[in-house]
This record gives structure tokens, sequence and C-alpha cells, in this order.
């Protein structure tokens, strides 16, 4: 049975997904029918805007506790909000972790959880939606929330049929898109509109209950982070969950001094091979008197608020320093070779032999690719030497490589 939302749609959706990786395509019409049955929206009245932008401005009373939980994944992201209004228990889930796990179904699992009324997927990559097929087959979910970006990795084909199986409602949302669910105020942030960059078109949110504000900007870049600045949106917060794990692709010095936050939060894996978070993310934020949390240090970190006050809650005690190193020795033998899937080759689990087939790819840079792994998606083969953004065009067209388990 769906709750009540009150769900404020300003602006108009389309949908447009499509699979490849020699996998069964998952039909158009499949989701469209999963937009049919999306939950009620009400466009606002004209004659009521200015109520309710004074209704806005009022202070928060008698708001039950929110708490928000970003969940130690290890080298991936998710995030979780549990609050109550009138009875009523609302849940939503931001990224679902790493394909190669299933830490978030069992973190979900001992919070009690049975019910998701928003599952989002920020974007395609496979440490963001890696185990958000496991939540949909596991609890039931209302809605489902992707950029329309697509991937050719088998963790968002599997994703694609769960949602189809499950009969789930889907939803793409845009830049200026505002819902309500019960007192939790949801701000669409990014992106405007897609052109197959996962990364800097992640879904980004600004989630504000009662005086507090938070700000989720998946993998957005720092180009992203400057035109979610431009677009008018009150950009202030509280919480910020720095972008792309505290990656220095991410967390523009303007943005951060705009959104001018008390917290920051990352997540990312302990001694990944990313090196995240990276030391000038680390030192800007530390530089900016900005308290500092990571999941690689903390552990999963919890923000419990009544819509006045915050507190942060954290499984480990920890202090943050910059990564010396971006690189850490991967061991090879756990990485079991994989068979070729269809037409398509896994970068993160195929041998040196058949990553030799992906069009510029030869015995060296496999060498290579295999040291550097785990890839989240095509475009992040852009780490290997050589491989510039022209071959990773020439590796997408030619269709096989792909990424996840």
């Amino acid at each position: 049975m769906q709750k009540r939302y009150l769900f404020t749609l300003f602006s108009f959706i389309i949908i447009f997904l499509f699979s490849g990786c020699g996998q069964e395509p998952l039909q158009p019409k499949d989701i469209a029918q999963r937009k049919e049955n999306i939950t009620e929206k009400s466009l606002p009245a004209k004659n009521d805007e200015t109520q309710s932008t004074e209704e806005n401005k009022a202070a928060p009373t008698n708001l039950s506790e929110l708490k928000v939980h970003f969940i130690d994944v290890g080298q991936g992201d998710s995030t979780l909000l549990q609050f109550s209004d009138d009875g009523e228990d609302f849940t939503i889930l931001i990224d679902a972790g790493n394909w190669t796990g299933d830490e978030v179904v069992q973190y979900l699992k001992q919070q009690h959880v049975s019910q998701i009324d928003i599952a989002v997927g920020t974007h395609p990559d496979a440490d963001h939606i890696g185990q958000l097929d496991q939540v949909i087959n596991s609890f039931n979910v209302g809605e489902v929330w992707l950029s329309g970006n697509t991937n050719p990795s088998q963790t968002f084909q599997r994703l694609l049929k769960a949602i189809d199986s499950k009969a789930v409602d889907y939803y793409e949302p845009r830049m200026g898109d505002q819902f309500e669910v019960g007192p939790l105020k949801i701000d669409v942030l990014y992106p405007k509109t897609i052109s197959e960059h996962d990364n800097e078109e992640s879904i980004s949110l600004k989630l504000t209950y009662g005086d507090v504000r938070f700000i989720l900007t998946g993998d957005a870049t720092t180009e992203d982070e400057l035109k979610m600045l431009q677009s008018g949106i009150d950009m202030k917060a509280d919480i910020l969950k720095l972008g792309h794990h505290g990656s220095s692709t991410s967390t523009h010095p303007t943005f951060l001094r705009e959104v001018n936050p008390d917290i920051a939060i990352y997540s990312a894996g302990l001694n990944n091979t990313y090196g995240h978070p990276h030391e000038e993310v680390v030192n800007l934020v530390q530089n900016s008197k900005i308290q500092l949390y990571g999941t690689d240090v903390h552990g999963t970190v919890v923000v419990e608020t009544d819509g006045k006050d915050y507190k942060v809650l954290t499984k480990k005690e920890g202090t943050i320093t910059p990564s010396s190193s971006g690189n850490t020795p991967k061991d090879e033998a756990q990485v079991e070779p994989a068979p070729i899937v269809g037409h398509c080759i896994d970068v993160n689990r195929a041998s040196i032999e058949q990553l030799q087939e992906i069009i510029h790819i030869g015995a060296a840079r496999a060498q290579d690719l295999i040291k550097l792994r785990p890839f989240t998606s095509v475009d992040d083969l852009g780490r290997i030497k050589g491989i510039g953004p022209a071959r990773i065009a020439d590796i997408k067209s030619q269709g096989l490589a792909c990424v996840g388990g």
C-alpha cells in the first residue's frame, strides 16, 4: 500500500533508458509503464505561491527525530534516511553501495527497515547502484529514482530487471523539482539534462528537515557544482556530503564557501586504490574550519536531528589525515577471472588475455588495468595511462567493455 505523500512537481518527466553489453534489453515500454504508476503529484496553485513561501519560512514545531545514516560500505556510497510523521514511518535510500557486497541489505535489516518509500541511484556507476537490485528484491520499494543515464554493466542490467520484475514505480528527477515527503522537503539540484555523462550528471539533492539542511551530490564534479550555484536555488546547508568520495574532481572552493556547512562527510573505503579522500579536499575542508567525517576513519556516521538541532554519532573515533598515496597494492589473487558474458568483457574480472580483446588495450595496458582495479564505469578506464577521452569513446563504440559483477 502506498504511503500518503504530497509530491509537488515543477518540471516535466522524460524517460529514456536502453541497455547494451549483449544483455537482453529491458524494453522502454516497461519503464514507461512504471512511470505511469508514479505516486501522486500535484501542481502548485499559482495563488498559493505566496502562502507556500511564507509557510516554508515558518519555524518547525514538534518534528519527530530524523536519522541520516552515512553507511560504511567500503569504497562505495549509501545514505539512509528514517523519520516518522503523524504515525507514519518514512524511509529513503540514496545509493546502495558497491556491487561486490551485501552490506547495504544487511544494514537495512539491522535498522528493521521493511519498506523503502524512495530509493535513489544517483548515477549508474557500480559503486553507487551496486546493491540496488538486491534492495528492490528484498524490501518493498515504492519508487526508484535514476538519472536516466545508462551503463553497460551487469549491475545496471540487473537493476533494470529488478525494477521491472517488482513493478516498482520509476522517476527521473530534474533540477528545480521540489517534493515534500511528510515534513521532509526535497529540492533537486542536478541534473538539468542528461547526456550519458554518468558522474557529472549525478542526481544531487538538498534535503530540508525543519531548520536543518543536507546536500548530497553523488559524484558530481566541480564544474557541475558551479552550475548548481548558478541555478538560483538556495545552496546553504548544515551538512554537506562531499562529492565523489572526497575526490579532487569535486568540492570546488567556491561551492564549499557558498554551501557553508558546519559538517562535511565523505564515503570511502580504507586504503582504497583511488587515494580518496584526496589531500587537497581534506585540506580545503579542514582549513575552512568545517568538521570532517569519513566512513573509512569513523565507520558509519549517523546524524540525528529534531529539525532544530542535530548531533553526529560515529561508530569509531578517529582523526582524518590526508592520504599520502593514491596507490594501494591490490591482491590480484583475489580477483577471479571472469568469462566473457555474452559480448561483454567485465574489466573488473576479466583475465589479461580477455582484456586485450578491448580496443586500445594491449598487454601492457591490460597489466596496468588489473593493477588499477576496481573500475566503476567504462569512463573510469581513463585512469589508465594512455587512455584519454578519444580512446574511451572508441572503447564505448566497440561495446565490448563493461563493469560489474
